[in-house]
């Protein structure tokens, strides 16, 4: 059976031929073709990076992702790379600043764009030989506007309609390979798992009613712009290595870099049962896997997934 990169590479090339067939059509004579005026939208998942400090909360259009992953970054505080593709809001955000991490993360997918307020100028570099569409404000002045109910800096949204992309139609979790399907058998019933950093706490709390891990942040419920507790299908608490790295922020603190390459373990929760698993990505260009025990590939609960970088 073909995957959904399969799918979408067959469709990129589908296109490309009608372009090229369309074009060669319209050109009359011996005449040369007029040159496009206008690009065709990217197809990829589209990466936003969000605020998460208590002045940047709640989150705009963060429900909605298909991936929300969880980092550390400078001061021990935490950072959000929230993956959409099969379900665009109209707006999202607080829109902030983007990361080392969120690079290597991003490799996974194919044509990815990354929505982010802008970077330290060490890290411009690698922004711009990553294989993404990086598109601050600069790049989409439109696509951005700042709202008058918060304080800046955590006041910056998108609007995901005014960027040049067309939507995969698959859920971004299903395109790196990850499996929705019936619980495995095992398991261990739990109640919740709490994860802290340095200066930020996150708790998964499980409600049956719900069939969801509500989500709290520093000891308080978290919630979506419009007021409902904010709840995930799946959580999956990735340990990882956490590296300093070169780079410093403005206060002289060291950017943390969360290392998602290589080997490690990580614990699944969904439906009220927790999995240990183990995880591999052997190169950047690769997915992230996660099998049980067994050796058999991790099944995940539908609905939207929440990765957490752990500190080892």
């Amino acid at each position: 059976m073909p995957t959904s990169r399969t799918k979408r590479s067959t469709a990129a090339a589908v296109a490309v031929l009608t372009l090229v067939i369309t074009s060669a059509c319209s050109s009359s004579g011996g005449g040369e073709t007029p040159p496009r005026t206008t690009s065709a939208p990217r197809a990829g998942v589209l990466a936003v990076k969000i605020d998460n400090v208590a002045a940047a909360r709640p989150p705009t259009g963060l429900e909605k992702a298909d991936i929300v992953y969880v980092e550390q970054v400078e001061a021990g505080l935490s950072r959000i790379l929230a993956v959409y593709s099969s379900d665009l809001p109209p707006v999202i955000g607080p829109v902030r600043s983007a990361r080392e991490t969120d690079l290597e993360l991003l490799r996974q997918f194919d044509d990815p764009t990354l929505v982010y307020s802008g970077a330290q100028s060490a890290l411009r570099p690698s922004i711009e030989a990553a294989p993404l569409e990086a598109l601050p404000p600069s790049k989409a002045p439109d696509a951005y506007f700042r709202s008058g109910d918060r304080a800046a800096p955590h006041n910056l949204y998108v609007r995901p309609e005014k960027i040049p992309r067309a939507s995969t139609e698959v859920n971004a979790a299903e395109d790196i390979g990850l499996r929705f399907d019936a619980p495995p058998p095992g398991g261990t019933p739990v109640d919740g798992r709490t994860v802290s950093y340095p200066s930020a706490r996150f708790t998964f709390t499980w409600a049956a009613d719900r069939d969801q891990w509500l989500v709290s942040m520093d000891r308080t419920p978290a919630r979506t712009a419009s007021g409902d507790l904010l709840g995930a299908a799946t959580v999956v608490l990735q340990d990882v290595d956490v590296q300093d790295s070169s780079l410093r922020d403005r206060g002289g603190n060291t950017s943390p870099f969360s290392a998602t390459v290589g080997t490690g373990s990580a614990a699944v929760l969904r439906d009220g049962m927790s999995y240990d698993v183990a995880w591999e990505r052997n190169t950047a260009m690769s997915a992230t896997r996660f099998t049980t025990e067994d050796g058999d590939p991790m099944t995940f609960a539908n609905g939207q997934v929440w990765i957490v970088l752990v500190p080892k």
